[in-house]
């Protein structure tokens, strides 16, 4: 496949005006990452700006284009939706990210909003404070056109696209199948992230219920913390996937919608995965803190036992310690060794004692 252009590269030269002065490029081109026409499933050569490729398909009567986009600004994004005849509530939301995975339909129009995840490298679950980091991606696909508007560094689609153009064959079923290569993608990052997120879970889990290791509950709470993260992006997606598959009078074809069944079968798998993270972080959190009320009912034991041993001299000093003429053995020769013996009995007898029911 021939190198794709870089972003300057991409944007078609613009002629320049009677003054001599170049024209300014349409606002939406600044946020363009690729834009390519598809014929017969196959890239046509050469480079466009999104008007100029929306306008060859439409003269043709043919293909479809593919417009990718990386975090466009209003201005651009209106420029965009104004172009491809979007709804401006469809243009609003790509604009301003932090969507929950939705699917809605405007006429023949479908917009299919994705929360990305990537699992973020660390060397230990109980040092780290970041695990699972997420982003967005946004579809937007037409008779003649699929629009996709990615939010964040780690959405990238390149290799979607030069998978599906090694496969002109799906590319012929039209905007559709760029629909489900995009959210098969994503569903697979899914499966990657909870690989990746299970040895945390086990190491974890490892350190909760070894004998004579303390943990911080603060590191389980983090780790619940990333998993709610990674379940309020997976686990909304599953009502718009079985829109995509059974809605009446849904666009997407019928020999495309055998491919989504298979992507809800796997993003079911990713969902039990993250509920049975959630439900084990759930009983190691409970193990976490019987562990540490144990732990502080042992040192508030060994706390008692000093303090019952320091008592008894104490007691014995404070007695003979009052201003009291008459006391038994108090003008004895051999008193005051009496008192000691005493002390010293009674408190080695105290700490034999705590030692042998495992207080000290």
């Amino acid at each position: 496949m021939a190198h794709l252009p870089s972003r300057s590269e991409r944007h078609v030269p613009v002629p320049a005006t009677e003054a001599g002065v170049p024209a300014q490029p349409e606002p939406g081109e600044r946020a363009v990452v690729d834009c390519a026409v598809y014929i017969d499933g196959r890239r046509e050569p050469g480079t466009f700006s999104y008007s100029a490729a929306l306008a060859e398909v439409r003269s043709r009567g043919a293909g479809f284009v593919w417009l990718g986009l990386h975090e466009p600004d209003e201005q651009q994004m209106t420029s965009v939706a104004r172009t491809f005849g979007l709804h401006e509530l469809m243009a609003e939301d790509a604009v301003h990210a932090h969507q929950r995975p939705k699917l809605e339909r405007y006429d023949d129009l479908l917009f299919l909003v994705l929360r990305t995840v990537s699992y973020v490298e660390h060397e230990s679950v109980t040092t780290t404070k970041d695990i699972v980091e997420t982003g967005e991606i946004m579809l937007f696909t037409g008779p003649d056109f699929v629009i996709s508007v990615r939010h964040g560094d780690h959405s990238e689609l390149s290799r979607v696209r030069r998978s599906l153009e090694k496969n002109p064959s799906r590319l012929a079923l039209g905007p559709a199948a760029v629909l489900h290569a995009i959210a098969d993608h994503v569903v697979d990052s899914y499966l990657a992230v909870t690989t990746a997120v299970q040895p945390d879970v086990d190491d974890l889990e490892e350190v909760v219920f070894t004998p004579s290791t303390t943990i911080a509950v603060e590191q389980i709470y983090l780790l619940k913390r990333e998993i709610v993260q990674l379940r309020r992006a997976v686990v909304p997606l599953a009502e718009p996937l079985q829109q995509l598959i059974r809605s009446p009078g849904n666009p997407v074809p019928k020999d495309v919608r055998r491919y989504f069944r298979d992507v809800a079968d796997h993003h079911t798998t990713v969902s039990d995965r993250i509920a049975a993270f959630d439900e084990t972080l759930g009983t190691l959190l409970d193990a976490a803190i019987a562990k540490v009320t144990v732990q502080q009912n042992t040192d508030m034991r060994r706390i008692s036992a000093w303090v019952a041993i320091a008592a008894v001299p104490t007691m014995i000093a404070g007695i003979y310690g009052m201003n009291f003429d008459k006391m038994p053995e108090l003008h004895w020769d051999y008193g005051y060794y009496l008192v000691w013996a005493v002390i010293v009995a009674i408190t080695v007898g105290l700490f034999v004692t705590f030692r042998r029911n495992k207080w000290l």
